[in-house]
């Protein structure tokens, strides 16, 4: 008489793995990292071909941080505070063609900031920090607030016309250069 095959009860099987998947549904969290929002230019590609972009030396702020995270500041080694630094924007901002050494208009004013490779994202953030509270102080001037009640109109989508209008004649002009290569790598 043949042996009768032994069976492995499987039933159950498809409950047990709705519940293991229901259970890792439902203990894994999923990262939500914000990361910095920055306007990233067009690609190359999508520039019209003949658009040549002169700017006078006068309209750009350069701002340069070396691999081991010392600043330059319009070419000259930088040892101030952010808080200067955000003075010192505003005022190229602001300057209206006023001083000829600044710029001419804010429209044509650019805030040019390049690091190395070896730069740290500390430094980069802090200096970011400094070049965009520039921009929202002067933003938040425009209105008669204060910075932080700014953010909250910039974040209010039923007052986007006080929002426009702070940010009228002052567009962000901050240009953030591709980082350098340090020692040949």
């Amino acid at each position: 008489m043949p042996r009768p095959v032994p069976e492995i009860p499987n039933a159950s099987m498809a409950d047990i793995a709705f519940l293991l998947l229901t259970f890792f549904l439902v203990t894994t969290t999923v990262a939500n990292d914000k990361g910095l929002t920055i306007l990233l230019p067009p690609p190359p590609e999508a520039l019209p071909p003949d658009m040549d972009v002169k700017i006078q030396e006068r309209n750009l702020f350069k701002i340069q941080i070396n691999s081991f995270d010392a600043l330059l500041v319009e070419g000259e080694p930088y040892t101030g505070s952010m808080r200067e630094l955000t003075d010192k924007i505003k005022a190229f901002v602001q300057n209206n063609g006023m001083d000829p050494e600044s710029s001419d208009t804010p429209e044509k004013a650019i805030v040019s900031y390049k690091t190395d490779r070896g730069t740290s994202h500390k430094k980069f953030v802090e200096v970011l920090d400094a070049a965009q509270r520039a921009y929202y102080e002067i933003y938040a001037a425009n209105i008669g607030v204060t910075v932080d009640k700014w953010r909250d109109i910039a974040s209010d989508p039923e007052r986007k016309a006080e929002y426009n209008k702070s940010r009228e004649g002052y567009p962000m002009n901050l240009s953030i250069a591709e980082p350098t290569k340090v020692g040949g790598q």
